[in-house]
């Protein structure tokens, strides 16, 4: 089996299934799943969040309270988008993986175009947990001085994890 061969199965797997049965496509399968048929358990998440209604500094807390958004309606709207964001990542990772497996024995030009699918939910993935999570909900709502609801270092985890997958996948090294 050629090198190049086993680097675009790689390829397909990241996208696919990888890291402990967690996985880009149904890792966001399972998110959505869970967040549709058990809506209030991460909407309370995001409603203690953006109420900031928990933190563990009484004076920088107190300070920065301004920025609390109270509104039921505004933490369902965003929590929506949330689900909505993990959905399409799940639909693009599977539509990516399946791509690249119908190409993995194509040419590297088709191979490599037959990644955009997996490339956009990865891309996805990082706006939603870099940018949804570690600078809207941690910096802006200041999430990090939350007791309680810190998403951080999950965050942090899923960012990093799916930077490394995002660069290896965009690579051109499949033959």
């Amino acid at each position: 089996m050629k090198i190049s061969y086993i680097i675009r199965i790689s390829k397909i797997i990241i996208v696919l299934t990888i890291r402990d049965s967690n996985d880009i496509g149904f890792l966001a399968l399972a998110v959505v799943f869970g967040n549709i048929t058990d809506y209030y358990s991460n909407f309370y998440f995001v409603q203690h969040v953006m109420s900031m209604d928990d933190k563990k500094s009484p004076l920088l807390g107190q300070a920065i309270t301004y920025r609390a958004i109270t509104s039921s309606a505004l933490h369902h709207f965003a929590y929506i988008c949330v689900i909505a964001t993990e959905t399409l990542i799940m639909l693009f990772a599977f539509k990516g993986s399946f791509d690249m497996w119908r190409a993995r024995k194509e040419s590297l030009e088709a191979f490599h175009q037959a990644k955009r699918y997996g490339i956009v939910s990865l891309i996805l993935c990082c706006l939603l947990w870099f940018f949804g999570f570690q600078v809207v909900a941690g910096e802006w709502f200041a999430m990090w001085m939350s007791a309680t609801w810190n998403g951080l270092p999950d965050a942090f985890r899923l960012v990093t994890y799916m930077s490394v997958a995002l660069v290896y996948l965009s690579l051109k090294n499949d033959d």
